[in-house]
């Protein structure tokens, strides 16, 4: 199943503020991505329907299994590419602003080779 760009966002979201805080509300994810409210609940319910994201009847969200699966490939990806732009001189708002992007054009197959390709090299 196929997430858009954006989903994925909100799933490495909700990760993120799961192992911050504990705990995820539809308000932290709107203020961590900086989004409005309502563009959260609407994912959170397409999030909801694809079997992703459960909401609590208390208004807390969490991941399912293979949602946290997917928020984790997003996440390992994101920092992969931040760490190694910060590296090479790219100054660290740029650099989580390139990675987000980076995390979700790169295929599987060219992600494990780069990313092995630097587990040799260290």
């Amino acid at each position: 199943m196929t997430l858009t760009a954006s989903m994925e966002d909100y799933l490495e979201a909700a990760l993120v503020l799961q192992q911050k805080k504990g705990y995820v509300r539809c308000v932290d994810i709107a203020e961590y991505l900086e989004v409005t409210k309502p563009s959260v609940s609407r994912a959170v319910k397409e999030l909801g329907k694809k079997g992703y994201l459960v909401r609590k009847e208390d208004g807390t969200l969490f991941l399912t299994s293979h949602g946290e699966q997917v928020a984790e490939r997003v996440r390992e990806r994101h920092c992969f590419f931040a760490e190694r732009l910060i590296a090479i001189g790219v100054d660290a708002k740029t650099a989580e602003t390139d990675a987000c992007r980076m995390e979700h054009g790169i295929s599987d197959e060219s992600f494990a080779k780069l990313k092995a390709k630097y587990q040799k090299e260290a």
